[in-house]
């Protein structure tokens, strides 16, 4: 990796053509890139447990970009335990933890296909998930469910991409499960997701009949947690999450043939 990150950029590579996925679609920051780089100096040896940290001014002038990029992206690495401040002395490697927190590779921000993998992890745990919430959700959360339902459509139609209310439909159904381990893994997923949702709402708000299917598979989830049926709501959830995948083969935005993609079909009701 060049140690000037700014001829990167931060933008979006070039949109796709129908059937094909663009490699690098997802936009990346410069802070994700300085924290990868200076991650992999940790991760190789090159920076030491002890070692101090350049200082934010150094790290601005040798990466070519802002100070404020700098202390987003070690930010970012202190909040993984790999970074310790002390007060006027700087910031220094922390000793490896003995318990290694969970993390992905960043690669997985690269392309379509490997947020599609992030994708089949969050199909198997949301069925789940589902099933669970509709076994143990009380009435209170039900009711939130509802709202955060009818948020999602609020957002749509005052021309907002909905990807907040989206995940927050999500999580909720991670609370009705009572065990906020769930939420807790779900929200650690968001980071790898966020942009792949965009570009789901961004493909689905081109067609009435996507947006339509969405509401109605939403819907069905909801229904079925309610219903206290949780073969039927990890069914709806799994089929939500493979429709979706199938809309962006169909869109064009990723390749026909990608893992997992099936035809769409109607929801289980």
């Amino acid at each position: 990796m060049s140690d000037n990150l700014t001829n990167m950029g931060s933008e979006p590579r070039a949109g796709t053509t129908a059937g094909h996925a663009a490699p690098g679609w997802v936009p990346e920051r410069l802070s994700d890139r300085l924290a990868a780089a200076l991650i992999a100096q940790i991760d190789s040896g090159a920076l030491q447990p002890g070692d101090r940290l350049p200082t934010e001014a150094q790290l601005s002038a040798r990466h070519g970009v802002s100070r404020s990029v700098v202390r987003e992206a070690v930010q970012r690495i202190k909040s993984r335990g790999m970074l310790l401040s002390r007060q006027g002395s700087g910031v220094f490697v922390a000793p490896p933890p003995a318990h290694r927190p969970l993390a992905f590779d960043p690669k997985v921000l690269e392309s379509m296909e490997a947020v599609v993998q992030v994708v089949e992890l969050r199909r198997v745990l949301e069925g789940e998930i589902a099933a669970l919430a509709a076994e143990r959700s009380t009435r209170a959360q039900q009711a939130r469910l509802k709202r955060a339902l009818k948020a999602i459509d609020t957002a749509m139609a005052a021309g907002r991409d909905g990807v907040d209310e989206d995940m927050a439909f999500h999580r909720a159904i991670g609370e009705a499960t009572g065990n906020p381990q769930f939420s807790r893994l779900l929200a650690f997923l968001e980071q790898y997701l966020r942009e792949a949702m965009r570009v789901t709402k961004g493909n689905e708000s081109r067609r009435e009949d996507f947006m339509r299917e969405v509401r109605e598979e939403h819907r069905i989830i909801v229904s079925a947690i309610e219903a206290r049926d949780p073969a039927r709501a990890r069914a709806a959830a799994v089929e939500h999450l493979l429709n979706g995948q199938a809309r962006l083969v169909e869109g064009g935005v990723i390749r026909r043939g990608a893992p997992a993609a099936p035809r769409r079909r109607r929801a289980a009701r």
